[in-house]
């Protein structure tokens, strides 16, 4: 691991330090961390690699010396995170894949918002392509089913991308970090539950700019099944029953749609036992948000193409 050379409490301390988690992309990571290390804020940067087996650690710690790098072992999804954050030295921490980086004066701008807002946990970026022509399809929903809120950075979201965020340290290690049982599709939501629970909003900023290329991917039958399965985990673990049947209904009805009904039904029964024993169920002003939420999607995923159906919610690669 490198060490970055920025002590906390002198005038040169970043004020927000960039997590980039990756596996096995090393082209895209040192174009990424490049990136990064060039941005006017200099911030501390930390390479989360989840068992890359490739030349992505010995490149990374060869080309950027003041750059920290946490390798793993294994693949543990987006729970790579947590061990990232807890080593952080900012109060505020980005987070985000190999193939998406900060523009220039962002994370200034993000640490001005949380600053002035104290309720605000977590700032989701506006996600674009790199010449900024395209804008992600989760970002398009996020904003178009999104209630307003006054006094606030933007409008309130019930969930957030884990791959192109900006949140506050203190919070995210007091949740524990990411299950590691969703840690490949529905880990974001169930933190995002849980920060609302705790009395934190969540926003939408468009002036937390964030690139990406590719800008969206699309889903492997296995991964339209694990994300739906997911999402009634969570369901189950947190929202009234009500919701949690309708999500099983919708997860089985996208294993119908993937051919997958009978071994993805299984997957989904065999986390019964430890999702039911995580059971907490939020309180009713989080219910009701994640059921607007949940009913301007329908409207609005007619009026966004077929990709919106596809786009990975995470804003982060499936490992």
């Amino acid at each position: 691991m490198n060490d970055s050379a920025h002590a906390p409490g002198t005038p040169s301390a970043p004020r927000v330090t960039v997590v980039v988690l990756t596996r096995n992309h090393v082209r895209q990571t040192v174009d990424t961390v490049a990136r990064l290390t060039a941005l006017p804020e200099h911030p501390d940067v930390i390479v989360a690699d989840n068992g890359s087996t490739d030349s992505t650690v010995s490149l990374l710690a060869s080309l950027f010396p003041q750059v920290r790098i946490l390798q793993s072992l294994g693949d543990h999804g987006m729970a790579g995170f947590n061990r990232a954050v807890l080593l952080a030295r900012t109060d505020y921490v980005a987070c985000c894949d190999d193939s998406t980086w900060f523009a220039p004066g962002a994370l200034t701008r993000a640490a001005q918002l949380l600053d002035a807002h104290a309720q605000v946990a977590v700032l989701n970026a506006r996600v674009v392509s790199g010449d900024e022509r395209e804008i992600h399809p989760a970002c398009l929903m996020l904003a178009a089913t999104s209630p307003g809120a006054e006094g606030l950075a933007g409008p309130v979201l019930a969930n957030f991308m884990a791959g192109a965020c900006i949140f506050r340290a203190a919070v995210f290690r007091a949740l524990g970090g990411y299950e590691e049982r969703l840690s490949h599709g529905g880990a974001e939501e169930l933190a995002a539950l849980d920060m609302l629970s705790a009395g934190h909003r969540i926003v939408y900023c468009e002036q937390a700019l964030a690139h990406r290329e590719p800008l969206y991917r699309w889903f492997t039958r296995a991964q339209h099944c694990a994300l739906a399965r997911n999402t009634a985990w969570v369901a189950w673990m947190r929202l009234p029953a009500r919701d949690a049947i309708a999500a099983t209904g919708r997860a089985l009805a996208v294993f119908a749609r993937q051919r997958s009904l009978g071994p993805a039904g299984v997957a989904l029964l065999r986390g019964a036992f430890w999702t039911l024993r995580a059971r907490r169920v939020v309180p009713p002003h989080v219910a009701l948000l994640t059921r607007q939420v949940r009913r301007a999607e329908r409207h609005v995923r007619v009026g966004i193409p077929a990709m919106a159906e596809k786009y990975d919610r995470s804003g982060q690669r499936a490992w």
